[in-house]
């Protein structure tokens, strides 16, 4: 039997590891405590899908030619299913955590004896897993009856790690639009400012191959990018150099970004601590 001192210390980073892996487990065990919602909400995919299909069809016949920047039209439905995936799939971070400062709860989840950030990631990241194996099966079983099969089938495997680290970035981003929270309680205009950079920026409508060079080169350069059409992209045209660009530029905007993040939360408490007195 095992000497308690070989047992993880509850400040000790084995300790801190099984903590914040036992309430991502629940919060994805949760996620399941209501099937009927999760499939409904993914359901949502299908008529997307179903649209961007009809559009994308008369667009490629419109230009008589069987690609437009090197996609396809399978690329491009296939392409659009995943970064539709992508976006559905993310929680409303950010809406949590302002209702939590308007209802006064936030007190109550500051006292607890774990760090905030990571129990928001943690809680985000168990959220967002049945509900984006949801969404890529309905989106897929559509594109497919659609268009055909994948172009590249193996394409999921080497999108994974960069659909992990997109969800890491728009973690760091909506924290940073909830912490905002901490000072205005009305989110609501950082919010729209964002979710039309990412709409437009990002390529969850129109990939960034189809705009124009200055345009993308603008685009590529932001985080939105490295959100949506990066993990995209690699999907339906994978290969090694484009796999290691992706995961370097999310990388570093992970970094950048998440440090923001956390002097945005030290800087917050601060303000919510003067404010309630």
């Amino acid at each position: 039997m095992p000497s308690l001192s070989s047992q993880p210390r509850p400040g000790s980073w084995p300790g801190s590891v099984r903590k914040y892996w036992s309430i991502f487990t629940i919060q994805l065990v949760n996620s399941l405590a209501y099937p009927g919602e999760l499939v409904g909400r993914s359901l949502m995919i299908i008529p997307f899908m179903w649209i961007f299909a009809q559009l994308w069809r008369v667009t490629f016949a419109a230009s008589g030619s069987t690609a437009i920047n090197g996609l396809t039209l399978a690329d491009t439905l296939w392409y659009l299913m995943l970064a539709e995936t992508i976006e559905l799939s993310r929680p409303r971070l950010s809406n949590a955590i302002a209702e939590s400062v308007k209802d006064g709860s936030i007190a109550y989840v500051l006292n607890k004896p774990y760090n905030f950030l990571l129990y928001q990631f943690s809680t985000s990241m168990g959220e967002t897993v049945f509900r984006a194996l949801m969404n890529a099966i309905l989106g897929s079983l559509l594109v497919w009856a659609l268009i055909g099969p994948p172009p590249q089938p193996l394409g999921f495997l080497v999108a994974i790690p960069a659909i992990l680290g997109a969800w890491v970035l728009d973690f760091c981003i909506s924290a940073i639009i909830g912490l905002a929270a901490f000072a205005t309680e009305d989110i609501n205009a950082f919010q729209w400012i964002v979710q039309k950079l990412a709409f437009i920026l990002g390529g969850l409508l129109i990939p960034l191959d189809f705009y124009p060079t200055w345009l993308q080169t603008i685009a590529r350069s932001l985080p939105f990018s490295a959100m949506v059409y990066a993990p995209a992209r690699l999907f339906v045209a994978p290969s090694l150099p484009a796999f290691l660009n992706t995961l370097e530029t999310q990388l570093l905007w992970i970094a950048g970004i998440g440090l923001l993040t956390v002097l945005a939360y030290r800087r917050g408490v601060a303000i919510l601590t003067v404010n309630g007195g």
